[in-house]
């Protein structure tokens, strides 16, 4: 983390409204109604400047991935934000991706990180845990007919260390006009310089 300009936030610094708006460390549930806890630890960011200029990877600015519109709550789409740190782990993912297809790689708007607040959540999104990308367009290919999505699911799946993809169709829990890639309720909590163990302390 010492690489990015953005400095880490626990739970228990945020400001009052944005911490009831992220919910963090709290428990959402899935459709089959499994609680998983939300991050409790996030990335600042100051700026939409800082977000154009902030490279998680050689090919995806943080930007890319914190995009919404107006269905996203209010404290979300001003600044300073606050989005979880395992978005850097998706961004990794997605560079392993976009380097196996060879061309760009777009994200949609509210296709990347989304806050609990958002009003297309439902269940436990894995958007929520900045975790999750909607990809509608690779090249020059608009993902919307089952052959294109169901071609790039198959090399998401082969090159993305544990990623889940929605199966293509119209219903609840598949898309047929983007391709949804994530890995999973995965949670990164940083350690900050000096506050960690070694490898060699018991326990």
């Amino acid at each position: 983390m010492s690489m990015l300009p953005l400095p880490v936030v626990r739970a228990g610094d945020l400001p009052d409204e944005v911490q009831q708006m992220l919910r963090a460390g709290q428990a959402l549930h899935d459709r089959a109604g499994v609680a998983h806890v939300l991050p409790s630890s996030f990335l600042r960011v100051d700026s939409w400047s800082q977000a154009l200029e902030t490279r998680l990877t050689p090919h995806f600015t943080l930007s890319e991935l914190i995009g919404v519109d107006v269905r996203e709550a209010p404290s979300a789409r001003s600044f300073p934000r606050y989005v979880p740190c395992a978005l850097v782990l998706l961004a990794a993912g997605l560079e392993l991706f976009r380097l196996e297809v060879g061309t760009y790689v777009h994200v949609a708007a509210n296709g990347g990180y989304r806050s609990p607040g958002h009003a297309l959540n439902r269940h436990a999104s894995r958007h929520c845990w900045g975790t999750a990308a909607n990809i509608y367009r690779i090249g020059d290919t608009y993902l919307d007919s089952r052959e294109e999505i169901e071609k790039y699911a198959a090399i998401a799946r082969r090159v993305i260390p544990g990623a889940w993809v929605r199966p293509f169709g119209p219903q609840d829990g598949e898309a047929d006009d983007h391709l949804h890639v994530d890995i999973g309720y995965t949670v990164f909590d940083p350690v900050n310089e000096g506050d960690g163990s070694d490898s060699t302390e018991a326990g």
